[in-house]
């Protein structure tokens, strides 16, 4: 059983309970939420309260997941670009198009599959579906991940996010040309009310905040960095968007029509943290992937020839 916790901050404080998981747990909608309220599945500071409940600043909300009836997530011999590894964390740069976890739709071919194969231990805290999984990025995007290979590991490194202290950057390509050459976004992010496959900036979501810097412009698009403050669901696809310059090949936040190949331009390239049982900071950047690298090239070909 996947256990979730979250420490009610004060910006959150005064929420009813029910929607305050809907929002912070962006997987489960409101429906799931009362039911594992009913099946006395979720705490509050140790105690069971009404989905009415107005959380208090401090509250400690833990939600208790049941997994998957049935379903067994298989090791898989898939090949992985490990950057380091040792008895508590492996560090993986991910390709484009691989699933982080197990879910609905994808159920093989996932890290975690490839993670079971390689690993004779993973943190359980997640559970059997995400099992060492600390934070998560796209399936189309690319870049460098840390997973936990033990409870502790696990429970360091998840502090690090919440706290804000690792480092986190990310190359991408938007379409259109930013006025400012660096600039912050700092916009709450919640579900889309219209749509619950995707998320958006609205009155009363979580609070993002991306920092991002052009790093050149290609004729009618921009090639820029972005460093994360915040760790939201679709987070630098959704700030983009909202700020009138969605990513190239983001068909969910951007225009449909397909420029260069479906799928975003986003590769997460630095990931700093500090190693849970040394306390040393460590930092890895791994280079774009050919697909991107090679669109760049073919940009700077046509605009500034």
């Amino acid at each position: 059983m996947e256990t979730l916790v979250y420490v009610v901050q004060e910006e959150d404080e005064g929420t009813r309970l029910d929607k305050l998981i809907a929002t912070v747990f962006t997987e489960f909608s409101r429906n799931q939420v009362k039911k594992m309220m009913d099946e006395e599945l979720v705490e509050v500071n140790k105690r069971i309260e009404k989905p009415s409940y107005r959380v208090n600043w401090g509250d400690v909300i833990v939600v208790k997941v049941k997994d998957p009836i049935g379903l067994d997530v298989q090791p898989e011999n898939i090949p992985l670009d490990v950057y380091y590894e040792d008895e508590d964390v492996i560090v993986i740069n991910k390709p484009s198009g691989m699933v982080v976890h197990p879910a609905n739709g994808h159920f093989t071919g996932t890290l975690v599959n490839a993670l079971l194969y390689h690993c004779d231990d993973l943190s359980g805290i997640n559970g059997i579906i995400r099992p060492g999984i600390v934070h998560r990025i796209d399936k189309d995007t690319s870049g460098l991940l840390v997973m936990a290979k033990n409870d502790d590991a696990h429970i360091s490194l998840a502090e690090q996010f919440k706290e804000k202290v690792t480092k986190r950057i990310y190359y991408a390509i938007c379409h259109g040309n930013l006025l400012h050459p660096e600039g912050t976004i700092d916009a709450p992010i919640g579900r889309d009310k219209n749509d619950r496959t995707k998320m958006a900036v609205v009155l009363g979501g979580r609070t993002a905040i991306t920092h991002y810097k052009v790093i050149e412009y290609l004729g009618p698009y921009t090639y820029i960095s972005c460093q994360l403050e915040t760790g939201r669901t679709h987070q630098i696809r959704v700030h983009m968007s909202y700020i009138g310059h969605p990513l190239v090949g983001d068909t969910k936040y951007g225009p449909k029509r397909v420029v260069g190949r479906e799928g975003q331009y986003l590769h997460a390239a630095v990931l700093g943290f500090y190693h849970p049982r040394t306390k040393e900071f460590m930092e890895f950047e791994a280079p774009l992937p050919d697909y991107f690298q090679e669109f760049l090239e073919k940009l700077r070909k046509m605009y500034k020839s």
